[in-house]
């Protein structure tokens, strides 16, 4: 029988993360694996998560890296055929949700599939609509001959809610160790490149969406524009972003005369901060570090440390 292990970093999940732990315990597939990787979280994550049977690993909060941590879990869970990602925030919609994910790897050409990201329910417009884009309702199997027609959608992944072929991924070579952002992008755009086809699973839902500010969505994009000035060959082998970006802004001006035109001036706000982010992040290199960190999200990038894992002795039922 298929091993099925399931990975999520967490920090201080919050309120939330009750839902979260119920949702993942109604799942009619059940992992046979739970694997929690805190960054020292001060609140009641960690207990939580033990008692509803994670083996729990603690590292230091700026010790987290998005590609180097998921790749040590890859690592630990080295019994399971299948790996499943799942973020603190991303909510199972239904009792199916994994169950459908996985089973999407019947089909031994795939080696990874994502599932569809629902808005939460108290969403703001501009939020809902960047999940409806991103994550339409019909599945797709993507293969390295869709690069024409998909572009740089081609690689498009995300990891709130994706699963991999454990060989498929240590294959190319597992996630990249030090990464801003997009780990997942990265092993999608390899295991593409290896001849691999990556699945997205519209019925496996999840609900996950983020109302980011101003300031939020700038630093956001400014990673993103490191990421790809760092990963060249992305855009080479699947096309730029560019038109890709043209595609959503004018559906997001479309969605938004149609359920919310107060917001439009605002939308292009964003989309004028978004483009600078990104265009500053692609030119990091002639910043100085104080800036390069100053415009990030993901701080802890910039600081070059060794990573450590500290284990959870049994029993222990508090984060302090």
């Amino acid at each position: 029988m298929t091993k099925v292990g399931l990975i999520v970093p967490t920090l201080n999940a919050g309120g939330g993360w009750q839902a979260w732990l119920q949702a993942l315990a109604q799942q009619t597939r059940q992992p046979d694996k739970l694997l929690l990787i805190d960054s020292s979280s001060r609140d009641e994550t960690v207990p939580l998560a033990y008692d509803y049977g994670f083996e729990i690993k603690i590292i230091a909060k700026n010790e987290f890296n998005h590609g180097g941590t998921r790749q040590w879990g890859v690592e630990h869970l080295a019994g399971m055929d299948i790996i499943v990602f799942l973020t603190q925030d991303a909510i199972l919609a239904d009792a199916t949700a994994v169950e459908r994910l996985v089973s999407v790897f019947e089909n031994t050409q795939v080696a990874t599939a994502y599932g569809r990201q629902l808005p939460h329910k108290n969403a703001g417009p501009i939020a809902a609509h960047a999940r409806l884009f991103n994550y339409p309702a019909a599945s797709q199997l993507r293969g390295l001959e869709d690069r024409d027609r998909f572009g740089i959608k081609t690689a498009f992944t995300s990891n709130s809610f994706a699963a991999y072929r454990r060989s498929a991924l240590m294959q190319v070579g597992g996630f990249p160790a030090h990464t801003i952002m997009n780990e997942d992008t990265y092993v999608v755009g390899k295991m593409l490149r290896a001849g691999w086809k990556i699945a997205y699973c519209a019925e496996a839902q999840v609900f996950h969406s983020h109302d980011y500010g101003f300031a939020e969505e700038f630093k956001r994009y400014f990673d993103i524009g490191v990421f790809h000035s760092e990963t060249a060959w992305l855009q080479r082998d699947f096309g730029g972003a560019t038109g890709e970006g043209l595609r959503y802004i004018r559906s997001e001006l479309f969605y938004l005369l149609k359920y919310a035109p107060s917001l439009i001036p605002f939308a292009w706000l964003r989309t004028g901060l978004k483009w600078l982010g990104y265009k500053l992040g692609v030119s990091y290199r002639r910043l100085p570090l104080a800036i390069q960190r100053g415009l990030s999200m993901h701080k802890g990038y910039w600081q070059e440390k060794p990573k450590q894992i500290f284990e959870v002795p049994e029993g222990v039922s508090s984060c302090e």
